[in-house]
């Protein structure tokens, strides 16, 4: 079908070294703690860098560079939300959400932890309920997202190698479900520590690039000039072109950091507190030059495209082809290659993660939780794989629109996370009065805001997750101080967690 090609072998290569980590990572995983959290056992290293590449998903490398192509440095404002909120989150969050589920029931996933915290052992109020809804809200979100990573492999392929979308699909998703079947967490974080490597690498390398191939500063702002001139925008201008409250919608993206459950897995499964210092400088730096990269990819490809009108006719049709596009005409094929398998590493390594917390979701809250408590750790493990098939099929049919935009996908589910769970989880490890009312409450508010907004006031141009954000923490300290207040056994829990967080710095 492909015939030979220096850009395929490469892929190859590459494809069958992430599938070889999954196999080293199987004889590693004997239990479901293994599968789901890797034996809580990641460095530093690993955990920053797995952090910084379950994050940043085909968005990365296609959707943000093709919003800067289209709109200009506004649209930065995004990468600039998204790296003050990264930095909290791993400021505030990610040591005292390591120490909170290990200390509430040593809790594996989210929604575990959520039952954990707000239960109490006083008239058996176990409060399942949060689970059940926690864990269907990780699967609906997360569906969608994992359609997001898949449909940015099938534009990869697709456009590299003439694949009809439908078949790109398939060939998209295939080794990353191959290789988190076999594996789950450790292959996840080990291949995600390669991946990111290769990420950061390629969105150096690139914009350089094209700044050589343009000429320079010098030529570069004469094109741009001359671009924006005949395009009637102001690519320069971080403040006009939108609205304040647009400018708010953009930055606002780092809310959701707080609420996404595949980068809250990787604190959880650190080793210890300590440990997540030097993974917060590993991967805070990892994501600045990933994000200053993918902007330069965006910014700079304005000018080379103007100045290469002939060979802008497929980023003019799909703007989130910039990076394909850009590595295909300033590199030879085996470069060309390697860089090109950072997209797919870039969507590998979230989907892989995503595929892993959704599987848990189903096989350590819903089938362990209610239908076989004394399930072995064998049967739960094999139960997780065959979910990760599940749901692989689930977000391929979700994607099979070939009109899907990548970055619109990533929006959605993104928002749904971080207003569900965000409030959520900063309410759980910094106020010991949230109950159990409160958090379900709170929950509900954020999913139910983010899937309606839209649809109930369509031209607010506000982005949804800051009124599910505001409201759902509104609904759970609301709703707190009307019910009762936490069992003395709960605020003990949360006492000594608090204890031991501190005992650790």
């Amino acid at each position: 079908m492909f015939g030979y090609d220096p850009t395929i072998i490469t892929f190859t290569i590459y494809i069958i070294g992430m599938l070889l980590i999954g196999v080293l990572a199987y004889r590693y995983t004997s239990n479901l703690s293994d599968y789901i959290l890797g034996g809580r056992s990641l460095g530093g290293f690993v955990t920053g860098m797995s952090a910084g590449a379950s994050d940043m998903s085909g968005w990365l490398l296609m959707g943000l560079p093709g919003a800067v192509y289209a709109a200009g440095l506004v649209e930065a404002w995004i990468a600039i939300g998204l790296t003050i909120g990264a930095y909290l989150n791993w400021y505030f969050v990610a040591g005292r959400l390591r120490v909170f589920t290990e200390s509430h029931d040593n809790a594996l996933t989210l929604p575990e932890y959520f039952q954990a915290r707000f239960s109490s052992k006083q008239g058996n109020n176990n409060h399942k309920m949060l689970k059940i809804v926690a864990a269907s809200i990780i699967l609906f979100f997360f569906t969608i997202y994992c359609s997001s990573g898949v449909v940015a492999g099938a534009r990869l392929f697709e456009n590299l190698f003439g694949t009809p979308y439908q078949t790109a699909l398939w060939y998209g998703a295939l080794a990353t479900i191959i290789y988190t079947f076999i594996g789950g967490f450790l292959a996840v974080s080990w291949t995600d520590t390669v991946q990111a490597t290769l990420m950061v690498l390629a969105l150096i390398i690139t914009p350089v690039m094209v700044l050589f191939a343009i000429g320079g500063i010098d030529d570069f702002s004469q094109v741009l000039a001359a671009a924006s001139n005949d395009l009637g925008k102001n690519f320069t201008d971080m403040w006009t072109g939108t609205s304040l409250i647009g400018l708010f919608s953009l930055s606002a993206w780092g809310l959701g950091y707080f609420g996404q459950p595949h980068i809250l897995a990787r604190f959880m499964a650190a080793e210890n507190v300590r440990s997540l210092t030097s993974a917060r400088r590993i991967g805070i730096s990892w994501m600045i030059f990933c994000l200053l990269g993918a902007v330069g990819v965006g910014f700079f490809g304005i000018a080379y495209f103007y100045a290469h009108p002939d060979l802008a006719t497929a980023v003019n049709n799909n703007r989130e082809q910039i990076f394909i596009e850009l590595a295909r005409h300033l590199f030879n094929p085996w470069i060309a290659g390697v860089l090109l398998s950072a997209i797919l590493a870039a969507v590998m390594s979230t989907l892989s993660c995503q595929l892993l917390i959704s599987s848990s979701a189903i096989t350590e809250d819903f089938y362990r939780g209610f239908i076989r408590p004394k399930a072995s750790d064998k049967e739960l493990v094999w139960l997780g794989r065959l979910m990760v098939l599940a749901i692989a099929v689930i977000a391929i049919a979700i994607a099979q629109n070939p009109e899907s935009q990548v970055l619109k996908l990533v929006e959605h589910a993104w928002a749904g996370f971080g207003s569900s769970f965000g409030p959520l989880v900063l309410f759980s490890l910094f106020w010991q009065r949230t109950n159990a009312n409160g958090a379900m409450a709170g929950m509900m508010t954020g999913a139910l805001v983010v899937s309606f907004w839209n649809r109930v006031i369509p031209d607010s141009g506000i982005y949804e997750m800051i009124p599910g954000f505001i409201l759902s923490s509104l609904a759970i300290v609301l709703v707190s101080l009307l019910t009762k207040q936490p069992q003395s056994d709960i605020l003990e829990n949360y006492q000594n967690a608090d204890r031991q967080y501190k005992a650790n710095l």
